[in-house]
């Protein structure tokens, strides 16, 4: 055979799928799955037999004051499982809070389907959990058997299912060859059985049809609404910078030409006094006028880039701080103008909150998003309500579809990280 017809290396071959370490990972997760699911199991046969007795006092009247608290038992014992499903799979999103009354409960689709899963995975769980959690331990006790038949009495040394008495060497090595078997068994079945516990909760626990639109189309809307009122709060900045500042100081220097045109009409020797002042108003007054361009868009994200602007803000931030920005390219002026005003109104909360002795920004670009971390070694216990800015910024962030997380426990340190989808 010519060398370059040569099959590929056993290095580079796919794994098989009898390969025995990938096959027992596998049969540990799905092990751990069906164990999980016995706890679910049992909280659901508990749920179970109180719906049925909830349902019966119905008959009576006096259930009817057991529903509201039947229904938000049901909704906890089912959240409990789109956790564990979320765990092992796609995430499971729950409906919203649990209706009060029976009339409502009986319309809800959520409820409905809640319900049915109680029933099925009451059945279905606790057995298939059982017998996930017996294949393994019969499979050890038979695979080790010649190591302890010898300690029992002769009428129970037998194998895990009691198929026959041993009594010899030769027939304590079958029982280890039968547990090895047990063992291989427990191998092929546990992930099928795995998602067999999983498939009455992926069927009945997930929404609906349409749901993820409709909350898509709830997150637009609000992210609309965020938008707005970010858009209306800047305006509201603007507007107070230039009335408070620029406007009062042009105020002034009118007031100062003026009297100084007075003063040269009289010949007083106060007229360059009074220029002076005017001119020093008029540079105060460009000076606020051009910190209030800045706010709007920072000229230096025109000229230069994004993260020369962010090392311009950590330069100019009485806290030492370090930027470790690993970006390439430019990104919309959105994003770059919210980055810019992120990072811009943290490092202000460092040097004013904080008492930090240190902060860094950390930038970086991946999943379609431009990621924004600003960390202080400062006390924390930074509070969103608390009038720091830290609202501002949130309104900010989702105004572009973002996210905002922020940690902050008492002692620090304060990490606050944001993420702007800004394409691939």
């Amino acid at each position: 055979m010519p060398a370059h017809d040569a099959p590929p290396a056993a290095a580079h071959e796919p794994a098989r799928p009898w390969d025995v370490s990938v096959r027992a990972r596998t049969a540990l997760d799905a092990f751990e799955h069906l164990v999980g699911g016995i706890g679910t199991a049992i909280l659901a046969l508990i749920m179970l037999l109180w719906l049925v007795f909830t349902a019966a006092a119905c008959l009576f009247g006096a259930g009817l004051f057991l529903v509201p608290g039947t229904l938000r038992a049901l909704r906890a014992v089912a959240g409990r499982e789109r956790v564990r499903l979320s765990r092992w799979g796609p995430e499971v999103i729950g409906p919203g809070p649990s209706p009060t009354g029976l009339r409502q409960a009986v319309a809800d689709p959520a409820t409905r389907r809640e319900v049915g899963w109680v029933a099925s995975h009451a059945l279905l769980g606790t057995v298939l959990g059982l017998v996930g959690l017996t294949l393994p331990l019969t499979s050890a006790t038979d695979a080790a058997f010649p190591l302890w038949w010898s300690f029992v009495p002769p009428s129970e040394a037998t194998p895990s299912l009691g198929l026959w008495t041993v009594t010899d060497w030769p027939g304590a090595f079958a029982v280890s060859l039968l547990g090895i078997g047990w063992f291989a068994v427990t191998l092929a079945v546990a992930p099928g059985m795995a998602r067999l516990q999983a498939w009455p909760g992926r069927r009945l626990l997930t929404p609906p049809p349409g749901t993820d639109l409709v909350t898509r189309v709830a997150e637009l809307t609000a992210t609309r609404a965020a938008a707005l009122d970010a858009h209306a709060t800047e305006l509201r900045r603007i507007e107070r910078a230039l009335h408070d500042g620029t406007q009062n100081r042009l105020v002034a220097v009118t007031v100062l030409l003026g009297a100084s045109r007075r003063a040269v009409s009289r010949g007083s020797a106060d007229a360059d006094a009074l220029l002076e002042r005017a001119q020093d108003a008029a540079e105060q007054a460009l000076a606020e006028l051009r910190a209030v361009v800045r706010g709007i868009l920072p000229p230096v994200l025109a000229d230069r880039s994004l993260t020369d602007a962010l090392s311009g803000l950590a330069g100019s931030c009485p806290v030492p701080c370090r930027v470790d920005a690993d970006v390439e390219g430019r990104f919309a002026a959105s994003v770059e103008a919210t980055a810019y005003f992120v990072v811009a109104e943290a490092l202000t909360n460092v040097a004013r909150h904080s008492g930090a002795r240190s902060a860094s920004v950390t930038v970086r670009h991946r999943d379609g998003r431009l990621w924004l971390r600003v960390t202080d070694d400062g006390r924390g216990g930074a509070d969103e309500h608390g009038g720091s800015g830290l609202a501002g910024i949130r309104k900010r962030v989702e105004a572009l579809d973002g996210v905002l997380t922020l940690a902050s426990p008492p002692g620090g340190p304060t990490t606050l990280e944001a993420g702007l989808p800004c394409g691939s």
